[in-house]
């Protein structure tokens, strides 16, 4: 069994949908980034490839690549299943929590929790999303942008 930690944020601006758990949230900006921008899929891509030491989202899918542009990162989710898969692993279960003062996600979590589950081939109820204010402290707090923090188990198939 190894675990793995990721982290991820982007900036709220005008213009954007805004997508968490690939699910499209009703709000007045939305994320970032050259993909989906998709902050808690981004940090749970990043704790799957920590825990298999396959380095990160950046370094797997940079943003100077023009195939991933707006791209759904539940997609880059599957790839890093994938990877995954041909490295002899596979996800155990995922814990992650979005930091973020509105909108409120207490009705599209378990949207979420079923999006990341399918995307990694697991049962929804081997995830886990939170989701927290900041108390109005720092970026997220200020209502500038959403971070999101990831981990991850995965083992080795056919290891006992």
């Amino acid at each position: 069994m190894r675990i793995g930690f990721g982290y991820d944020s982007h900036r709220l601006v005008a213009g954007r949908r805004f997508v968490l758990g690939g699910v499209e949230i009703p709000h007045d900006r939305g994320l970032e980034g050259h993909s989906d921008a998709d902050a808690l899929v981004h940090a749970v891509c990043d704790a799957i490839l920590g825990a298999m030491a396959a380095g990160d989202i950046g370094r797997r899918f940079p943003d100077a690549d023009p195939l991933y542009k707006d791209i759904s990162s539940l997609r880059l989710l599957e790839r890093v299943r994938r990877i995954g898969e041909e490295m002899g692993f596979r996800v155990h279960n995922v814990d992650s929590t979005v930091i973020l003062e509105k909108p409120r996600l207490s009705d599209y979590i378990d949207r979420m929790r079923l999006n990341i589950a399918r995307a990694l081939n697991i049962d929804a109820d081997r995830v886990s999303v939170k989701a927290k204010t900041n108390e109005g402290m720092g970026f997220a707090g200020r209502r500038e942008g959403v971070a999101a923090h990831a981990v991850a188990t995965v083992e080795r198939e056919g290891v006992a």
